[in-house]
């Protein structure tokens, strides 16, 4: 089983300030060794940054790593644009420990290019 990183300093969240875009809504993307894909919901969006939230349980969660890069398919908030698909990278995962989200994951995501 794979080590995920995992870090609950605040300071190493990405720092910049980040604006609402609301260019999509959710991510899919499947990983080697599960036998379907998963669908998150996108939380913090910034023009080319966000996360997903992920339970500290989930069989995704150890197949995850920093740095790893997948083409993961975006759908748009609006229904008229088609899903696109988008080379993303992990930039952290993070613990989350308060909250709502107690007992999950933030998975920070960044989209490096399109796959047009």
């Amino acid at each position: 089983m794979k080590e995920c990183a995992v870090t609950n300093k605040l300071s190493e969240r990405r720092p910049e300030h980040r604006e609402q875009v609301h260019q999509y809504y959710s991510v899919e993307f499947s990983i080697d060794g599960l036998d379907l894909p998963y669908l998150f919901k996108i939380w913090n969006m910034a023009s080319t940054s966000m996360c997903v939230l992920v339970k500290e349980d989930s069989n995704i969660l150890p197949l995850l790593k920093v740095g790893d890069t997948l083409n993961m398919k975006y759908y748009s908030t609006g229904s008229v644009h088609p899903p696109e698909y988008l080379k993303t990278a992990i930039r952290h995962i993070t613990r989350n420990d308060q909250g709502q989200f107690k007992r999950h994951y933030l998975v920070g995501l960044e989209i490096l290019e399109s796959q047009d």
